[in-house]
C-alpha cells in the first residue's frame, strides 16, 4: 500500500481512506460483527486512516471504529469529528451545528472513550459555526493539542478565509470536503490555499455517493433511511442526464482494463500528492476495488478527454 502525507504536517497514511459512516448511519443496518471483521481486512490490506465522526449513529460508529481497531492501535489513523448540537438523542445535523469551545471540550473526552485511545490522532471541526469565530475553534483545539488530547487539527467544507484564520491560531493538518470528477467547487479557491498552507485535502464522497461506480440506474431505488432517497441528484431524472458522466467513466475504463470507480479515484489521486480520498465501503470487493485504483496511472491524454469532456456536461441536480 502506498502511503501519502498529509500536506506539511508530518501526518502520514495509507494512499486511500475508509469512511466507516455507513457501517452505522444514513442506510440500511449492517451487522456489528461483520463489519468489525470487514475493518480488519482493511487494516492487513495496508488501509491505515480511518474516518468517523460523534454524529454517525450518533456515537455509534465511534464505538464500532474503536471496538474493531483496538488491536491495531499506533498502527492506524482514526479521525473523528465535533461541531454538532446534543438534543436528547445525541448530536445531529438537524439540530444545527456548536463549536463553542466548552462543547469541542465536551466531545472530545467522550469521543477518546468511545474511540479506546489516548489520543485523537485527527480532529475535525464537522461544519464551520457561524455564532463561533474560528479563531475560538481553533483556540480550542490547540488547548486539546496542548493537553496531549488530540494530534492534529482538521476542518470540514471550510472556506478559504475560515482556513487561513484558523490555520493562523493552529496549524490546520487537513481540510475534509466533498471533491470528485462530478463536484469541483473546491478548485477555485480552496484548494490553491490548502497548498500553500500546506494543508492536506480529504475527499469526502470521492465516488459521488456510489453514483460513478456505473452500478446505479434510474431504476434504482433507496430505503427510507438512505441519505440518497432525499438527494437531488439521486431522482430517476438526474440519475438518467448524468449518465454521460459514467459513459465517459466507462470509456476511459475499458482502455485502462479498470473500472468506472477506478477512474474517478485515480482521477483525484492524480490531482495532487497531497489528496488522500476515503470512498465509503463495505463490502470485500469493492474495498479492493477501490484499492485497485492507486495503480491506474492516466495519461495527460486521459486527462486531456476527461477535462474537455466534462466541460460540456452540465450535473443535474444539487448535492444536498
Amino acid at each position: 500500500m502506498q502511503t501519502r502525507k498529509l500536506g506539511n504536517s508530518g501526518l502520514e497514511v495509507s494512499a486511500l481512506g475508509l469512511g466507516c459512516m455507513r457501517m452505522s448511519f444514513g442506510d440500511k443496518p449492517t451487522d456489528k460483527q461483520e463489519m468489525i471483521d470487514f475493518l480488519h481486512k482493511a487494516v492487513e490490506r495496508g488501509i491505515t486512516f480511518f474516518d468517523t465522526a460523534e454524529v454517525y449513529g450518533p456515537f455509534t460508529n465511534e464505538e464500532l471504529v474503536g471496538e474493531a481497531l483496538e488491536p491495531f492501535k499506533g498502527q492506524v489513523v482514526i479521525a473523528t469529528k465535533f461541531g454538532w448540537k446534543h438534543g436528547e438523542k445525541g448530536p445531529h445535523p438537524s439540530a444545527g451545528v456548536d463549536s463553542r469551545p466548552e462543547q469541542i471540550k465536551r466531545v472530545a473526552e467522550a469521543s477518546l472513550k468511545r474511540l479506546r485511545v489516548e489520543v485523537i490522532d485527527l480532529f475535525y471541526q464537522h461544519r464551520p459555526d457561524p455564532n463561533v469565530s474560528i479563531e475560538d475553534v481553533a483556540g480550542a483545539v490547540k488547548d486539546l493539542i496542548q493537553a496531549g488530547k488530540v494530534k492534529h487539527f482538521g476542518l470540514s467544507e471550510s472556506n478559504a478565509e475560515q482556513i487561513r484564520r484558523a490555520h493562523a491560531v493552529q496549524p490546520v493538518t487537513a481540510l475534509q470536503s466533498e471533491y470528485s470528477i462530478w463536484w469541483r467547487a473546491i478548485e477555485e479557491a480552496i484548494l490553491p490555499t490548502c497548498e500553500e498552507l500546506g494543508i492536506g485535502v480529504v475527499p469526502y464522497s470521492p465516488l459521488g455517493r456510489g453514483y460513478l461506480t456505473g452500478k446505479i440506474d434510474e431504476n434504482t431505488t433507496y430505503a427510507s433511511t438512505d441519505i440518497r432517497a432525499r438527494n437531488p441528484r439521486f431522482t430517476p431524472e438526474a440519475i438518467k442526464a448524468n449518465r454521460v458522466v459514467v459513459d465517459l467513466l466507462e470509456e476511459i475504463a475499458a482502455q485502462k482494463g479498470a473500472t468506472p470507480a477506478q477512474i474517478a479515484l485515480a482521477w483525484l489521486l492524480a490531482q495532487k500528492p497531497w489528496i488522500v480520498p476515503i470512498p465509503g465501503s463495505r463490502k470485500l470487493e469493492r474495498l479492493d476495488e477501490n484499492i485497485g485504483a492507486i495503480a491506474v496511472e492516466l495519461t495527460s491524454a486521459d486527462f486531456g478527454e476527461i477535462e474537455k469532456a466534462m466541460s460540456q456536461i452540465t450535473v443535474v441536480g444539487d448535492r444536498y
